[in-house]
């Protein structure tokens, strides 16, 4: 019986960028990482390694310099933009240090704005339902009429990942979701994470400095000279690069 594909495959992928005197800067090395279904990873490294735009690339927020680029089995580095933008709609929910809430709009109308350009009418449709449900799951049900101003960093973030899971993705990327937060609401956007993750089975990819937050990952990762590799607990999945 033949196993399911994972929900993100890189092979072989490295990114470079044009350096002084138009030389290449390389930043990501020969990478080959697979993500599966409800798995949860997080990647750590200095700053300046490379891990946001690792996180970019994965999202197709960028196209690597080589190497392949596979969610759910289909390759979608080559695709053109609006084919990337109906995939990340559809598959990929973001998560970044600051929350990028409109002002304007309530938290409600905040974690709707994915839906507005869902192709999937079933879960554009049941969507009103099912923020409410998260954002009641999140702490959050008697916010929803409140605009970011009224809420605490901690809330706003809380709105944010609900506002990433709303279309139901296969894969939740969060960059640094921790990083603008006191300790408390850091640790507890990190059991959200990690109760979300196991409840839903979407994939789970966090980029952090936080070793607390890494540590409730089922594997970490770390991104160092543009190579990865595995520094803790695994249960399966392929990393390339150095080793």
């Amino acid at each position: 019986m033949s196993q399911p594909d994972p929900v993100v495959q890189l092979e072989n992928v490295s990114k470079s960028f044009p350096g002084p005197g138009g030389a290449a800067v390389p930043v990501l090395r020969d990478i080959s990482l697979e993500v599966g279904e409800g798995e949860s990873l997080a990647v750590i490294g200095p700053s300046g390694s490379g891990k946001s735009t690792l996180l970019s690339v994965m999202g197709t927020l960028d196209k690597p310099t080589a190497g392949e680029v596979r969610l759910e089995g289909r390759r979608v580095d080559a695709l053109e933009e609006r084919e990337l933008a109906q995939v990340r709609n559809r598959l990929i929910g973001f998560v970044f240090q600051l929350h990028h809430l409109l002002p304007q709009c309530t938290v409600l109308e905040n974690v709707l704005v994915p839906t507005l350009v869902c192709k999937n009418e079933v879960v554009r449709d049941s969507a009103p339902d099912r923020a409410r449900r998260l954002l009641e799951r999140v702490g959050l049900g008697d916010r929803l009429d409140h605009r970011p101003g009224m809420l605490s960093g901690g809330e706003r973030q809380r709105a944010a990942v609900v506002r990433a899971l709303i279309n139901e993705p296969r894969v939740l990327l969060a960059d640094e979701p921790t990083g603008s937060l006191d300790q408390a609401s850091a640790r507890s956007l990190a059991d959200l994470l990690v109760e979300l993750n196991q409840e839903t089975r979407t994939a789970l990819v966090v980029v952090t400095h936080s070793p607390e937050l890494a540590r409730r990952m089922s594997r970490v990762l770390e991104l160092r000279e543009g190579a990865l590799a595995e520094v803790g607990p695994s249960r399966g999945g392929a990393v390339g690069g150095a080793t």
